[in-house]
């Protein structure tokens, strides 16, 4: 029996490149400076697992920005815009690179970055691959070959991670109608061929390479790329041992397809789909070898030994102990790097931190798993089994957990608590009274956090300076930030958010159920790194949360205020989420307490109050058979946490990254005011679905780049409003960025902002 990991947090344990990869382009470090950093996390990213003792080690599973990146730019999968001209300035690959993922805007080019979007139904973002008719693809970045071979030089053996052939063309986009971006695959299927080529040269053993489509619904088309590549891959490569790693759902109605690929060990995911165990064993013919994702690569709770035994031993009882491997369900990027790095216990409690296991941690469960079938385990493998066992009986019977008067709210609930007193047309006419003007221009809500303001909040936590100075400190930054609106002329405010770090890490900061790690880091996407929150009990709120900055605000000017809150749903999937209750339950618990918030702010005079759910389409279930149960308890929680107000106040919601055509209707039942969205990166393209849907409440659809440091001009802006006003009547439009400025430096927000007003005030004089 043999161990293997499908992938580790390329961060760093202390973020080290996040933060050489923003001193690089801030031009504080220099390239050489950078490229050693990565070589210093994946040395001791292989190290540690070699040590911890797993026997298939993953190699180019490290990036400096986003795994799909590093294959379009490994196949040369490069826009036209970007192909070769960068490369004339005298730039680096690398360079390039980071101008596919955030845009280039120097030395007199302007160039847009290309689409991000988020993982399957997690968190994580990736670049959006572009594909054209016909498109060539070839060998462009040696990366796949040179990281394996370095690892190798260390005298460490591993497995190359690809993202399958074609897995990585359905997680692309068609830029130019006429052809699907799957009738692409003859044409990358060479690329491929090569660069196996190239390893099997080195003297690779196993390679892995990442399905996860398999565990969607696939047209007829797409299962028959599968047989057409795989067969190929076979054919050309006879001796080579195929790692084909499916995770995030089962196998289902694709299972048949998978189990008679020609590969050597199939992967899949027993904790989102523990019951697809028995199907696939009877399924897989008798030469394919099990790989048992059993520990869960998406969250942080503890594995429970004696449940990945027993499958285990299942497992082996009918296919032997030669073909069983142990494994995390998916690659660990989705989890914090080590759990000993957690010492402060006013942060994370010991009783809390028993519950818990990092990526490191999860390494280790995996060996401890193999250590335990053992014909005689060690005296230390059983200790861990024992200490496993008392875990997880304390968590069942933990008084931390369980808030008997959470629990009867929430089964108080009834019909009206999730309605608005009158329907939007009647609301409309009632909120005329805001007096707001045509092409109303806003932000999504947060302004830049420079580190200065990071550094108060740091020193505030630590003792440094008293709460008075502190919020001496947030009251004259935000009074600034209100001035600073005012002289502009945007016509709906925020206060800035100067109080807050994470979106969501704030409000669970205040919320009863929550926990919280010091070190916790995640990738979301580039070097924008979060740190989610642990909810491990019955959530409430003990008391007001945003009242007092945003009423402070609110005082300060004779223009609107909004009040900012995270949504139930977001709050949900941004953190890590309790296992032994359903998230419906846990999602509706965290809707009241941000219904109470609503209350108290319109109680303190907020007119206007948004309520943020960018995660709500991340947070559909992979196969839409399973769609309408969750979005039945997700937009039940928003209009909870939104229905507790006056028709004249005006509730808004934010959403990005989000393919909205198939849940437009469900969007709509959500019941916003105004909902704002990212539509620049796509050109407005995402605006159809409202169109075609004729979306009857207001829209603001982003008319500019947030994740990317390009200032755009007024013009590019008009263009896009015009756009929006060709399928969305002019009276249902908004004009704001795509989403909130925290991650971005004052210079560029201010310019960008200035553009913003500038071109709403000229459409409302077209």
């Amino acid at each position: 029996m043999l161990t293997q990991n499908l992938g580790y947090p390329r961060i760093g344990s202390q973020r080290e490149l996040k933060k050489s990869c923003e001193n690089y382009w801030a031009a504080q470090t220099t390239y050489k400076n950078l490229l050693q950093v990565g070589k210093n996390i994946r040395h001791e990213n292989w190290q540690l697992q070699k040590e911890a003792g797993i026997d298939i080690i993953p190699s180019n599973d490290f990036s400096f920005y986003d795994q799909v990146l590093d294959h379009s730019l490994s196949f040369g999968a490069i826009p036209k815009r970007y192909n070769e001209v960068i490369l004339k300035k005298g730039n680096t690959e690398l360079d390039l690179y980071f101008a596919m993922a955030r845009g280039y805007q120097k030395e007199g080019l302007d160039i847009v970055a290309m689409e991000m979007t988020k993982w399957f139904d997690t968190n994580y973002h990736y670049i959006v691959p572009e594909f054209y008719k016909d498109q060539h693809f070839k060998l462009f970045s040696t990366k796949i070959i040179d990281e394996y071979y370095e690892a190798k030089q260390l005298g460490i053996v591993t497995k190359p991670v690809l993202i399958g052939p074609v897995s990585y063309l359905l997680l692309g986009k068609e830029k130019e109608a006429g052809f699907e971006k799957i009738d692409l695959i003859k044409n990358l299927l060479p690329v491929y061929l090569d660069i196996l080529t190239r390893l099997i040269a080195l003297e690779v053993e196993y390679v892995q390479f990442d399905e996860p489509f398999l565990t969607l619904d696939l047209t007829v088309k797409e299962q028959q790329a599968f047989t057409f590549v795989y067969k190929e891959i076979r054919k050309a490569f006879p001796h080579l041992k195929i790692i084909l790693a499916t995770y995030f759902e089962g196998l289902e109605n694709n299972l048949a397809l998978a189990t008679t690929l020609p590969i050597s060990i199939l992967h899949i995911d027993l904790v989102r789909a523990p019951q697809q165990l028995n199907t696939v064993i009877e399924a897989l013919n008798d030469q394919i070898i099990l790989s048992l994702g059993l520990v869960d690569g998406r969250n942080i709770w503890k594995n429970d030994f004696e449940q990945s035994l027993n499958l285990i031993a299942q497992a082996i009882a009918q296919l032997g102990e030669d073909r069983v491997w142990i494994a995390p369900s998916c690659s660990l990027i989705h989890v914090p790097v080590d759990l000993a790095n957690e010492t402060n216990e006013k942060n994370l409690t010991p009783e809390v931190k028993q519950w818990l296991a990092f990526a490191k941690q999860k390494i280790e469960e995996v060996v401890t798993l193999k250590n335990l079938l053992e014909n005689q385990p060690s005296a230390i493998a059983l200790k861990k089994l024992e200490l496993n066992q008392l875990a997880k009986q304390n968590r069942a019977t933990s008084q931390l957990i369980h808030n008997q008067l959470v629990k009867n709210r929430v089964a108080a609930i009834v019909e009206k608590d999730s309605s608005r007193i009158n329907k939007f047309p009647e609301r409309k006419i009632k909120q005329q009274a805001l007096n707001l003007p045509a092409y109303t221009t806003t932000t999504i809500g947060s302004f830049p956090q420079t580190p200065e303001v990071r550094s108060w909040r740091a020193k505030f936590k630590n003792g440094s300076i008293s709460s008075e100075a502190y919020d001496e400190l947030i009251a004259t930054e935000t009074a600034k930030a209100v001035k600073w609106q005012e002289e502009i002329d945007l016509d709906v405010l925020v206060h800035g958010e100067f109080e807050r770090n994470d979106m969501v890490e704030y409000f669970g900061e205040q919320l009863n159920g929550f926990a919280f790690s010091k070190n916790g880091w995640v990738q979301s996407y580039g070097s924008r790194c979060v740190k989610p929150p642990i909810i491990f009990g019955d959530v409430s709120r003990p008391h007001a949360m945003t009242v007092k900055w945003t009423a402070y605000a609110q005082s300060l000017t004779s223009k609107h205020m909004k009040g900012m809150l995270t949504g139930p749903v977001t709050i949900l999937q941004w953190s890590f989420v309790r296992n032994d209750q359903p998230r419906s339950e846990t999602c509706t618990q965290i809707a009241l307490a941000i219904r109470d918030e609503v209350v108290d702010l319109e109680k303190a005079g907020i007119k206007i109050i948004q309520i943020d759910e960018p995660a709500i389409r991340e947070g559909l279930p992979l196969r839409k058979l399973d769609w309408q149960n969750y979005l039945n308890w997700a937009v039940k929680a928003f209009r909870i946490a939104a229905s507790g107000v006056q028709d004249e106040t005006q509730i808004h919601t934010h959403m990005c990254y989000s393919e909205f055509n198939d849940i437009i209707h469900n969007i709509a039942e959500m019941d916003a005011d105004v909902i704002t969205i990212e539509t620049s990166r796509s050109q407005m393209e995402l605006l159809d679905a409202f169109a075609n849907f004729k979306y009857p409440n207001e829209i603001g659809p982003g008319v500019y780049d947030i994740h990317s440091p390009r200032v755009p001009k007024r013009a590019e802006m008009v263009h896009l409003l015009k756009k929006a006003k060709a399928v969305i009547p002019e009276a249902q439009l908004w004009v704001n960025p795509d989403c909130g400025l925290k991650t971005r430096g004052w210079d560029e927000t201010k310019r960008a902002l200035i553009e913003m007003v500038e071109a709403a005030k000229e459409m409302r004089n077209n």
